[in-house]
């Protein structure tokens, strides 16, 4: 049987779930990592989407993971919260770790929550937009394992660490920033690799430290930081937060999910939390939010420009196309989402995208 390209999100999505479920993960946690897998697909982030899904698997499979274990407070104090993963699925404990901060928040005006013993937990716009979703700011800040290096250094010293952003509007699309601290996400020269593509000149050098094209040569190296040194520095802060003072793991002691089978891989989040009640009324905060998007849009555009966007608009929309025509995966990732379904009972082919059903869906508007 020839399996398909297209997928139907929801049905993709309780696939996964299921995958998850059958592999051990608890039914509200394998929901979770679903969920998180499947949002970063929608809106066009597909190296933190689908693709994943082996990996996460494997290291569960091979004991590197823990979804058995419970995320717990090992710290407390009025606005600020340590949670130890305990090597539980990345989702699962971002997830735990951005409750804690929003609900603090709502106590406090403002929560830092610092999170040590995790596992790569996805893109950040998925914490970002559940803050938005309670009309709350959220910063999220998380390290990775060694995959660029220090400005003036030619082989991998820190990860390509993200800051993700979520800021609420009135009828405006709410501001998400959702971005690694390299040129690229890794993830992405991932996806090349599979597809068998090159990628841009600028998006990391070979394992000599030379710039290169050939994905399979840059997966070898390193990806470069975003803006030179300016990349290199906030990624070596957000690193400072998210392992040096949460005792997770920093530099070379965030183990590599793809190359290291012998150890955790101890990543570490930051979130922060603030309740904009606190500095204005919440409704007052999103008309000036409304205001401040509508002049920004209203700016003369340069020649060839037909709208200025702002940061998450283009994955809004994204999301909405891809709920409504589906989510095209590369073949190898559909390959690999079948092996593991055959493997664990879940049958891929059910969660093929149906032309009828969106046409249904269409006529229904």
């Amino acid at each position: 049987m020839t399996l398909p390209n297209r997928f139907d999100w929801e049905k993709l999505q309780q696939f996964c779930s299921d995958v998850f479920q059958n592999a051990g993960v608890k039914k509200e946690n394998a929901e979770t990592v679903a969920e998180s897998l499947i949002q970063a697909d929608l809106r066009g982030v597909d190296s933190h989407g689908v693709v994943r899904t082996a990996i996460y698997i494997e290291r569960i499979e091979k004991n590197m993971m823990n979804p058995f274990a419970e995320p717990e407070i090992e710290a407390e104090d009025t606005a600020t919260v340590l949670v130890n993963g305990h090597n539980n699925l990345g989702a699962v404990v971002g997830k735990k770790a951005v409750e804690i901060a929003l609900e603090k928040a709502k106590e406090r005006g403002a929560a830092i929550v610092g999170v040590k013993g995790s596992n790569h937990f996805g893109t950040g716009a998925f914490y970002a937009l559940k803050a938005i979703q309670q009309d709350m700011i959220l910063l999220v800040m998380s390290n990775a394992s060694q995959t660029m290096p220090p400005t003036g250094g030619k082989r991998p010293f820190i990860g390509t660490n993200p800051l993700a952003i979520g800021v609420p509007a009135g009828k405006e699309t709410p501001f998400v920033l959702d971005m690694a601290t390299s040129v690229v996400a890794r993830g992405k020269i991932i996806v090349a690799s599979q597809k068998g593509e090159d990628i841009p000149l600028g998006w990391a050098v070979d394992k000599d430290g030379n710039p290169t094209t050939d994905s399979e040569a840059a997966l070898e190296g390193a990806v470069l930081p975003v803006g030179g040194p300016k990349g290199y520095a906030i990624s070596m802060f957000i690193d400072i937060l998210a392992g040096v003072l949460t005792g997770a793991g920093f530099g070379k002691y965030v183990n590599n999910m793809y190359e290291n089978w012998e150890e955790p891989q101890n990543v570490g989040h930051i979130f922060i939390a603030i309740d904009i009640n606190r500095f204005i009324p919440l409704e007052l905060f999103k008309e000036r939010m409304d205001c401040y998007i509508q002049e920004i849009k209203a700016e003369p555009k340069a020649d060839g420009v037909e709208e200025i966007l702002i940061p998450g608009e283009i994955e809004f929309r994204r999301t909405a196309e891809r709920m409504k025509n589906g989510i095209v995966l590369p073949e190898k990732t559909v390959q690999e989402l079948d092996q593991i379904g055959k493997k664990y009972s879940v049958d891929l082919s059910k969660a093929a995208f149906s032309e009828n059903i969106a046409r249904e869906a269409i006529n229904k508007c």
